[in-house]
């Protein structure tokens, strides 16, 4: 059984299910050099998809398109080819308890001038099925519950188990969107006009507040209006909560928040603000859960908690749960995000035939890297890993691009910059490489066995979603990955894993006693990663990119002006 998800959004992506194994997952932006979150605008993509893993539209058995933005059901509006099409789909969330799996049927998918039937589940469904298809609960047939907090939407809880899921309820009346809306209010992201098209600021803001402290009298002001204009029985907060489905109406009702919020905290800095926003909302998500859990203490199976949506890319409140001890463990998948919503639409098809079933699947599932022409400025020569680990030791950022790319959102050793964390300088190349942001932390990539040693708690980390504390003894050896509040965004890797970067991180210890490198996306700034060794070259900022056991150098071009200074005097 074929099953092909397709995101078509934000974040398009189109991923294939094959006897409960994931095939591949194709994100659109990491396909030449596009801009980040792009869409699907044209099925000639999925055609594309498919026919590089060799694959025709009429090998799959069934076609599954994410729901989308609408109460009752959605509408898309592509190409396929030159011809528009109009596509209905699911809507955002289930609408009833037990409607996880209702599904809209649908008919007139063209690719490739064939016609094609179609089912569409929910937008939130896609969520529960990725999280928990991918999760440990799912393989030991274990339920759990599943947290989902997207942008458009306040956090809703789910228990799944093997036979089905079900809303267990909704947390709390604030839509996911309110991280990124304050950032339009205070620092560096403010826009008077309170338009924004940048999907990253929430992500650009987790690392602001690390600037601020969090201050209880404004974590105050933030109950506060948060009581009166959203949570308590005034007619203000009954219209927003009976509104809050209404995408324009919530957004407007967050601004209005925001703005009430400015004006009593004029005198304070913005990170201060920020910061304290950051651990007013982390409060009340703990205490909303832990209310919810207590009512629903009876379920049976062992409290485990599985989190999806955009707010599951937030390490920190992920971290807090996880400290909670409200549960015995807590799974994040790499594409918590709708990056995984194509896997998550293919996901739903497989839950609504076989039950929530695990999914066989690897986070390097992305796509290959491309066959390109180099510029000829740059040399290609032989390089071992053992040669590429001194060249890092010796300062030197490289681009690393290896096998098939990762999944979601992080850069996990597919298509990386690494460099040697030991110069506290190297963060500020690093950003500077970016053109990023002096306070945006670079991650660190480390050997598993050795992370306890360096991070509290240094726990097993593969996909970068939980926060660790960098220790004290070891803040000044790898001061490129330590962030403004001692923290790091770790990844760890096992030394026996078979991926090329964790060979290069025993070489590196080898050669220098530190486990670990920096490792930030490779890509230019406002775009997917890199598909090729020509796209690195071309943009030049690097000046080495290995690349299977070639290394490419840019050399150096002699003008007239360099041979006039070389000519004797």
């Amino acid at each position: 059984m074929r099953i092909c998800g397709i995101k078509l959004t934000h974040d398009g992506a189109i991923a294939v299910v094959e006897d409960r194994r994931l095939v591949f997952c194709t994100e659109q932006e990491k396909r030449g050099n596009n801009p980040r979150y792009q869409s699907i605008d044209n099925l000639d993509a999925v055609v594309l998809a498919l026919a590089e893993h060799g694959l025709d539209p009429r090998d799959i058995d069934q076609f599954v398109i994410d729901g989308g933005d609408g109460e009752r059901e959605s509408q898309f509006l592509v190409l396929s080819g030159a011809v528009p099409i109009a596509l209905k789909g699911a809507p955002y969330v289930e609408r009833r308890a037990e409607g996880l799996l209702d599904c809209v049927d649908g008919f007139g998918l063209i690719l490739a001038s064939k016609v094609f039937p179609y089912k569409s589940y929910p937008h939130v469904t896609g969520h529960v099925a990725s999280a928990y298809s991918t999760s440990p609960f799912a393989v030991s047939g274990r339920p759990a519950f599943c947290l989902v907090w997207d942008g458009w939407i306040s956090p809703r809880l789910y228990y799944v188990e093997p036979q089905g899921g079900r809303l267990v309820g909704c947390l709390f009346p604030m839509i996911g969107h309110a991280y990124a809306v304050a950032g339009l209010h205070f620092g560096p992201y403010r826009r008077p006009n309170r338009t924004n098209s940048d999907l990253g600021i929430a992500g650009k803001l987790m690392a602001y507040v690390a600037l601020g402290s969090a201050n209880e009298s404004i974590v105050a002001v933030f109950q506060e209006l948060y009581d009166r204009r959203f949570a308590a029985d005034t007619q203000q907060a009954r219209r927003y909560r009976a509104d809050i489905n209404n995408a324009e109406a919530s957004l407007a009702a967050m601004h209005d928040f925001f703005e009430a919020s400015r004006l009593r905290l004029m005198a304070e800095r913005a990170e201060d603000v920020l910061a304290s926003f950051h651990v007013f909302l982390e409060r009340l998500l703990i205490r909303e859960i832990a209310m919810v859990l207590l009512r629903h203490s009876s379920l049976p199976g062992a409290r485990n908690l599985c989190i999806a949506g955009g707010c599951g890319l937030n390490i920190k409140w992920n971290s807090a749960l996880r400290a909670t001890g409200l549960f015995d463990d807590v799974w994040v998948p790499p594409f918590p995000n709708d990056s995984g919503s194509a896997i998550g639409a293919a996901c739903s098809a497989l839950a609504a035939q076989d039950g929530f079933v695990p999914l066989e699947w690897s986070v390097y599932s992305g796509p290959a890297l491309q066959a390109s022409e180099v510029p000829p400025e740059w040399e290609a020569a032989p390089c071992s890993l053992r040669d590429l680990a001194a060249i890092l030791a010796d300062n030197e950022p490289v681009i690393f691009l290896s096998g098939c790319a990762e999944l979601g959102p992080r850069a996990l050793g597919g298509r990386s910059i690494l460099a040697a964390a030991t110069s506290p300088a190297m963060k500020d190349r690093l950003n500077d490489i970016k053109r990023r942001e002096y306070f945006r932390p670079v991650a660190p990539i480390c050997l598993e066995d050795r992370a306890p040693e360096i991070f509290n708690p240094g726990t097993p980390d593969p996909y970068m979603l939980f926060d660790h504390q960098t220790r004290a003894e070891w803040r000044d050896k790898v001061a490129a990955v330590v962030h403004l509040d001692g923290s790091a965004r770790l990844q760890t890797i096992s030394r026996n894993s078979s991926h090329k970067i964790a060979e290069l991180l025993v070489e590196f210890e080898k050669l220098t006693g530190i486990p670990l490198l920096c490792n930030t996306s490779a890509n230019v700034h406002g775009r997917g990663v890199f598909p090729d060794v020509a796209a690195a070259c071309q943009w030049g900022r690097v000046e080495h990119v290995w690349c299977d056991g070639l290394l490419w150098t840019k050399t150096v071009v002699e003008t007239p002006s360099s041979a006039q200074r070389l000519l004797p005097t």
